[in-house]
């Protein structure tokens, strides 16, 4: 059995292109016959705020220091980082906007990237902290960007997990999903085929 954490981002909740991919996996791995452990965090509903300069200095001060209200800020990105570390697989509902991460995602990234907890500063530079993990990013696109310039997110996120020590990161990607109905149809069944054979 896995314990997969579920991470959906889109806007638009169970209408949410993304959202709709990372059931398409769920119910992949269900008719394959597999039982897993499955935490769903929509992170779009929670709206985490931006990253301030109180909140990360609640997290560089001892515990045994911290005044009430640091602990309430330090509290947050503890919780989420103890829930990455008790999961074996994330699964990333991810669409595009703007050619780029929702800033929710990168709200929820900023606070379990953290020095000290997911990765440490060596003298031979970082080192990542989360080990027997993986990631699994599927990609909802309204356009076609795999493999261009103008996909920012695959090395983004492949870069920031691999910060904490996650070196396995695979991509499946929906692209086209706003360029008509045949294009997003054979997406659809490209991604679902892709799907059938990763999971």
């Amino acid at each position: 059995m896995s314990k997969i954490l579920v991470l959906n981002t889109g806007l638009n909740g169970e209408q949410s292109n993304s959202t709709k991919f990372t059931q398409m996996y769920l119910d992949v791995r269900k008719s394959s016959g597999l039982v897993d452990e499955v935490t769903v965090r929509d992170l779009n509903d929670e709206q985490l705020p931006h990253l301030s300069a109180q909140e990360m200095q609640a997290w560089m001060t001892p515990a045994e220091q911290q005044t009430p209200q640091q602990q309430q800020l330090a509290k947050l990105s503890d919780e989420l980082i103890d829930e990455l570390m008790a999961h074996d697989i994330i699964v990333i509902g991810m669409p595009m906007y703007n050619l780029g991460v929702p800033s929710t995602f990168k709200a929820y990234i900023d606070r379990i990237a953290r020095a000290g907890k997911t990765f440490s500063y060596t003298e031979n530079g970082p080192q990542g902290l989360v080990n027997n993990t993986k990631v699994v990013v599927l990609a909802a696109r309204g356009g076609m960007y795999q493999g261009t310039p103008m996909d920012t997110q695959t090395g983004f996120i492949k870069g920031i997990y691999g910060l904490m020590g996650i070196s396995e990161v695979d991509f499946i990607y929906a692209e086209g999903l706003n360029m008509g109905e045949e294009i997003a149809e054979k997406a659809w069944v490209a991604a679902n085929e892709q799907l059938e054979q990763t999971v």
